[in-house]
């Protein structure tokens, strides 16, 4: 049997797209979600989907139980002042149910650049790329670009 893989952000664009392919190459796939019932048509019969949600560290146990891999394609897309509170709470609760789950290896799909010289979009991104390496997850890998 496959190790089970985790993927956050199914229901958007690149997560839909990856979760097709997991499927399509016979990956156990687990997907996380805050509205399973905009997933439950999207996946295939052998796809998990649970409810939950990475602002709510509690909802992460379940999902990240028996998980091998976890995909975190989540980001705020908010243009409040606070994204980027929201985006760094999310990261950390990720991390933290990912390190006390063993996940062995997470993926992270974060956002061009580097320096000061950054929009505060892509700051975000690249502190949730931090926030996730020092979440003490062995193995750690980045998808700038696709």
């Amino acid at each position: 049997m496959a190790a089970q893989i985790l993927l956050t952000g199914a229901t958007g664009y690149i997560g839909g797209r990856l979760l097709q392919r997991l499927e399509a190459s016979g990956r156990q796939v687990r997907s996380l979600t805050r509205r399973p019932e905009a997933l439950a048509t999207r996946v295939g019969r052998e796809t998990e989907v649970v409810a939950g949600d990475v602002l709510d560290a509690r909802s992460l146990h379940r999902a990240m139980a028996g998980v091998e891999t976890a995909y975190y394609l989540i980001h705020s897309m908010e243009t409040s002042a606070s994204f980027e509170a929201v985006d760094r709470l999310a990261a950390r609760n990720f991390a933290q149910a990912a390190r006390a789950a063993g996940v062995r290896r997470i993926i992270y799909l974060g956002g061009l650049g580097s320096g000061d010289r950054l929009s505060p979009h892509l700051a975000s991104r690249q502190e949730v790329g931090a926030i996730l390496r020092s979440s003490g997850v062995r193995r750690l890998s980045f998808a700038p670009r696709l």
